[in-house]
């Protein structure tokens, strides 16, 4: 008989303290924990410790596209042949967690792996979510062969077993629309790469495109909600794609007055979106002192909506890099809800 074995990872920050975990229904169960790590090695560090555990045939069942499509897809087959090396001939991430993991399964030859949607109801992905969360703010590791119960456990990284919001998915800062079932958060380029800072064709297409988008969309889930950080370029045309579709807005900021230092006209428009939000988040009460310090905050923001909801736009030109670890995030948090929209070049 084929056990399945769901598994998850969290990390707060991405870089920051993350946990793992692994669940089975037969009630066995194991987490850990390193207090420096990424989201994506604990995915990969889930999925391996459960193989190992295992003695008869496994599924392992991740809501991780890249744990799954390594081995689905047969990703590790490109990177043994070029010397690992991946498709950009550049060298493989998380290159000594895969090595054992792909001579693990190599040899075992009785281990699938199956995708599963995070947050989509799945109790077993819950429980292995709510393990990872937990074994990240406590930093240390469990295990048992009894299932715990999950109204006990945390939802968010930030938070702590036991603490008031443990057992609902709030963190504090969630607005009361519904963003983690329905929220479809906007990401992608700043003005330079659509067209510059005015009204222009490019932004006008992008607009265009986000919004046809949103409207097919708003057919499959009448409880749509959009979600922008309003950073200049592809976050407001989310914003203002949403305002012409009549969909509600919730506006996610890192920090108060992002747009103190942008020009006039920019922080008029910034205050006319963040007026017309159905609801506002300020994730951090401390302006950064630093450009470096800002553009860490806007990491974080990054990490805390791909977490928080449900899928994703990202406006992208695929041969610029500077989003691809953006890119990484989403999918390893929303599967193949993400939506790549490519800005037409003139």
């Amino acid at each position: 008989m084929t056990l399945e074995a769901y598994t998850d990872g969290a990390c707060s920050g991405n870089p920051g303290p993350g946990g793992w975990a692994w669940a089975r229904a037969d009630g066995a169960w194991a987490s850990g924990a390193e207090s420096h790590t990424t989201n994506q090695r604990m995915e990969i560090t889930a999925a391996y410790e459960a193989v190992r555990a295992a003695r008869e045939p496994i599924e392992v069942v991740s809501d991780s596209t890249y744990v799954v499509n390594c081995f689905r897809d047969r990703w590790w087959e490109g990177w043994l042949k070029r010397g690992w090396k991946n498709s950009k001939k550049e060298p493989v991430a998380n290159r000594d967690l895969w090595e054992p993991f792909i001579d693990l399964v190599r040899e075992r030859g009785d281990v699938t792996f199956r995708w599963v949607k995070g947050h989509g109801g799945d109790p077993m992905n819950d429980i292995a979510d709510r393990l990872a969360v937990a074994a990240a703010a406590e930093q240390r590791g469990r295990s048992g062969s009894v299932l715990p119960d999950v109204s006990k456990l945390p939802t968010d990284a930030t938070g702590a077993a036991g603490a008031a919001h443990a057992g609902t998915r709030r963190d504090g800062r969630l607005p009361a629309l519904p963003i983690g079932d329905h929220g479809l958060a906007v990401f992608g380029h700043r003005p330079p790469e659509l067209g510059g800072y005015g009204d222009n064709a490019i932004a006008r297409a992008v607009r265009s495109s986000i919004a046809d988008i949103l409207a097919a969309r708003r057919e499959l889930d009448p409880e749509l909600v959009v979600v922008s950080g309003l950073r200049l370029g592809a976050e407001q045309l989310g914003a203002e794609a949403a305002r012409q579709v009549g969909l509600p807005l919730v506006a996610v900021l890192p920090y108060p007055d992002p747009d103190s230092r942008w020009p006039p006209e920019s922080r008029r428009q910034f205050t006319d979106l963040v007026d017309g939000a159905a609801a506002v988040v300020t994730l951090e009460q401390k302006v950064p002192g630093s450009a470096q310090a800002a553009g860490a905050a806007l990491a974080r923001r990054d990490a805390w909506l791909a977490r928080n909801v449900a899928s994703a736009i990202l406006v992208w030109d695929p041969a610029d890099r500077s989003l691809a670890r953006l890119a990484s995030s989403l999918e390893d948090h929303l599967g193949d809800d993400v939506w790549y929209l490519e800005p037409p070049t003139d």
